[in-house]
């Protein structure tokens, strides 16, 4: 399995990698493929990306399944989507058990099928314990609305007089959000060209580095994710300061 060059500085390694899973649609059109199989595929794809990330150094997997706004897609397209999470944990959940991968599932449960929010459940529960990768699943998220139902937590503690507006704040907040429990991810990554985010993590991404990769989700594996992270190596984290030599250059 691909490793990070021994060469780089581990200390910086990214702790928490974000995927916005994309491509499968146009990964199948390409082929001659209905939809579906592309998003059959990109379930191989998460499969191999949870295997390689623990030996690139990354503690932390966020990855972006399916939006809030998914839901204005056709009907079949949609039917499909909510067959993944249930595809993937009944071939992989006992493995990921087995391994100490913690899994956590962001996003509404509102609109769900009873059957798939059992298997979400049973998937939390079942890993619970374990400590050694955590990976979370976005699906029916989106980060607006997660930022909106964060606000309604906290004003429904200030009404309830558990809580007082002043104290809110960035860490307060944070902690209401569904990602709250977690570091804020290091480095995003959006395979397949596009180069935007899509309603995904807005707040906990405001000092993530960003890759962009012209690679189709279906296609991604332990390479491309050793490519993204190179590249992160490479950048200078500033967050909002100055590295010495600029200070030197204009103080």
């Amino acid at each position: 399995m691909a490793t990070v060059d021994q060469e780089q500085p581990q200390a910086h390694a990214p702790l928490h990698v974000a995927i916005v899973m994309d491509g499968n649609g146009r990964w199948a059109k390409r082929r001659g493929l209905p939809r579906s199989l592309g998003h059959r595929a990109g379930v191989e794809s998460l499969k191999r990306t949870v295997a390689a990330a623990p030996d690139l150094n990354v503690r932390w997997l966020t990855v972006f399944g399916f939006s809030t706004e998914n839901w204005s897609r056709p009907a079949a397209e949609v039917s499909e989507l909510m067959a993944l999470p249930k595809r993937y944990f009944e071939s992989d959940l006992a493995r990921l058990e087995r391994d100490g991968v913690r899994v956590r599932v962001l996003g509404r449960r509102e609109g769900l099928s009873a059957d798939l929010v059992k298997m979400l459940d049973e998937a939390e529960r079942r890993t619970a314990h374990n400590d050694k990768f955590f990976l979370q699943i976005a699906f029916n998220y989106g980060g607006q609305a997660d930022i909106v139902e964060a606000a309604r937590k906290f004003a429904a503690e200030v009404a309830a007089g558990r809580a007082s507006p002043g104290d809110l704040d960035e860490a307060a907040f944070a902690a209401h959000l569904s990602t709250g429990a977690g570091p804020a991810p290091d480095l995003v990554i959006r395979p397949s060209g596009e180069q935007r985010l899509s309603n995904f993590l807005l707040w906990e991404s405001a000092y993530s580095e960003f890759v962009f990769q012209d690679v189709l989700w279906p296609d991604y594996g332990a390479e491309h994710l050793e490519a993204a992270i190179d590249e992160f190596y490479k950048r200078e984290r500033r967050y909002g300061g100055a590295v010495a030599d600029d200070v030197l250059a204009t103080g």
